[in-house]
């Protein structure tokens, strides 16, 4: 079958479940995964065909779409910060806003001192991409990363190995942790965050596909890890050291109070890019 027919078909299956253009960039998405071609290349070449082996992979992939299992965790890989991470449903997926904080990390690290190596210390790795992007990007970095998720760090590893840097993995529950024993220069830390009662706002392929254990917090307790993490900090962060956070979109306000009354200073809350409260910086 020409490659052509199948977009159509394929297109057409998907239309109860996504709209005609997520349903195009899904297509094209595959198309470069599976044959390394893009939308130019079929457009240039509109009698390329699948073979019939090829079209029984598109077919199993087209039946997870319509499961609505997101398409990372069907290719098994995503791009963050212009790296390619492999993703699988033991760690969450990447996400655009989480950029914005690795990009602000970036360019406040240019004011450390560049006489020595800056530690950098990230809290709930995951798939490891605040951590690698950080080494990949920061020259002088020396980079440690903690999980509580043995499966979620051997991810990370796979994706430091594929991103040629080298980091230092640490499996540890964050919560049970009494000091991180050495000082970073830079912390940061997106960990679980999501209120119960903010379920209802979560797409249901997420709620079914991701890992909850990084995804969710008690509705009576939603900054306890926050707390923890600027806990440690007030012993482990050097003294021109940065706390860096991802955070609620709802609890902002919250959050900044909570680190002033630890005597974190020059709190920075911003905004990502659709407008929501969601990173904040601070030091002692």
């Amino acid at each position: 079958m020409k490659i052509k027919e199948y977009k159509t078909k394929f297109i057409a299956e998907l239309l109860p479940f996504y709209d005609e253009m997520e349903a195009e960039s899904f297509f094209y998405l595959i198309l470069e995964n599976q044959r390394q071609l893009r939308r130019i290349d079929l457009a240039l070449n509109i009698d390329l065909v699948f073979s019939k082996d090829e079209i029984l992979i598109w077919n199993s992939i087209l039946e997870k779409l319509q499961l609505e299992i997101p398409i990372q965790y069907i290719l098994g890989t995503t791009h963050f910060y212009g790296l390619e991470f492999n993703v699988n449903e033991n760690v969450l997926i990447p996400r655009p806003e989480t950029e914005e904080l690795v990009e602000w990390i970036i360019s406040s690290s240019a004011k450390l001192p560049n006489f020595k190596n800056i530690k950098i210390l990230d809290i709930g790795t995951g798939s490891g991409c605040i951590a690698i992007s950080l080494a990949k990007n920061i020259p002088n970095a020396e980079v440690f990363a903690i999980d509580i998720s043995d499966k979620a760090l051997a991810t990370a590893k796979e994706n430091a190995d594929l991103n040629k840097v080298a980091i230092a993995f640490i499996q540890r529950n964050i919560l049970e942790t009494n000091d991180l024993e050495q000082q970073f220069d830079i912390i940061v830390s997106n960990p679980p965050y999501v209120r119960n009662l903010e379920k209802a706002e979560i797409k249901s392929n997420v709620l079914a596909n991701e890992p909850h254990l990084a995804l969710f917090v008690e509705d009576n307790d939603a900054l306890i890890f926050y707390r923890k993490i600027a806990e440690l900090a007030t012993k482990n962060l050097s003294p021109e050291g940065k706390l860096f956070f991802e955070i609620n979109q709802y609890l902002g306000k919250e959050t900044v109070e909570l680190l002033e009354k630890m005597y974190f200073k020059n709190s920075e809350l911003r905004k990502d890019i659709y407008g929501n409260d969601r990173m904040i910086a601070c030091n002692l």
